[in-house]
């Protein structure tokens, strides 16, 4: 989960009243229950039911609503995901730990992905970061880009707005911390400079034509 998952999270789950927490934000979100209950694939009633106290909300039912609320936020442009963003933090579309490791082939095949790049090593990743690669550069001072890698730096980055490639790799390769894979939504003509400062780093280096939208699904059910 985000940093701002967690966060309503736990402030629904340790409150009193879930169900009025539960409520309060779905308005913040300006969502409604028949919205929150098709995403979930369950009946608006249920919502309700949650909502007025008639039902008790488990642990994973919470993160399902709040994942859910998020996800139907950015679908209508994330205007309120980007309202609670933190500064540093305006680069980065979407961040997550996936529950069980996958590997990078897996992930290449989910988001129908090729590769431009790849080492002779089976890399395993534990999560990934969605990032805004124009945002990342005019909003992100260096210490920030360590934000990216949230609990572990065994993930697959993944960075939109890429034409040539090498910005990501040269911030990469300034950085103390290094991913274990990287990804490419939609670029432009990768040079083979790029390839070569993957090669250099021995990172997995994937393309994919996906939208940002499908992407984040497709791993959500990975």
């Amino acid at each position: 989960m985000t940093q701002l998952e967690d966060k309503i999270a736990g402030e629904i789950t340790m409150a009193e009243d879930h169900g009025t927490n539960i409520k309060k934000w779905r308005k913040v979100f300006d969502i409604t229950q028949t919205m929150l209950a098709e995403h979930m694939n369950i009946s608006s009633s249920v919502i309700s039911d949650y909502e007025k106290g008639r039902r008790k909300p488990g642990v994973e039912f919470v993160k399902e609503i709040v994942t859910s609320l998020v996800e139907i936020d950015w679908k209508k442009g994330g205007d309120v995901v980007k309202r609670f963003t933190p500064p540093g933090y305006e680069g980065i579309i979407q961040m997550r730990e996936f529950s069980t490791p996958v590997l990078v082939d897996e992930f290449t095949e989910a988001v129908d992905g090729y590769l431009l790049y790849s080492p002779d090593i089976e890399r395993q990743l534990f999560g990934y970061t969605i990032i805004d690669s124009l945002k990342a550069i005019l909003a992100m001072k260096s210490f920030d880009y360590l934000r990216i890698y949230g609990w572990s730096t065994e993930r697959v980055l993944i960075f939109t707005g890429v034409e040539h490639g090498r910005s990501p790799m040269v911030a990469i390769r300034a950085s103390p911390l290094t991913p274990a894979a990287v990804a490419y939504v939609k670029p432009g003509s990768v040079d083979e400079l790029t390839k070569k400062l993957a090669s250099i780093e021995r990172l997995p280096l994937i393309s994919t034509e996906l939208e940002i939208d499908s992407i984040i699904k497709r791993m959500d059910e990975l």
